[in-house]
């Protein structure tokens, strides 16, 4: 499942950030199911600081989809 509970709606904006950083992480291991190989690979990207940029820039997307979910969380 690449959604937690099937749902983007959080009770707060910090909720919110932690859903994101889990999908990122998600569609990761969708991406690459062989545990071995993320683990070899998480050597390269753990020292490239343009790889590291990457994964903040999909976290934001995935944040600021949840964001909009939640209409900001306006009350």
């Amino acid at each position: 499942m690449l959604i937690p509970n099937n749902s983007l709606i959080t009770a707060t904006p910090e909720e919110g950030r932690e859903l994101a950083i889990k999908m990122a992480r998600l569609i990761i291991k969708a991406t690459q199911p062989d545990e071995a190989a993320r683990t070899r690979l998480r050597e390269v990207y753990a020292n490239d600081a343009m790889m590291l940029i990457q994964i903040g820039h999909v976290v934001a997307l995935e944040f600021a989809t949840i964001a909009a979910a939640n209409n900001y969380w306006k009350a």
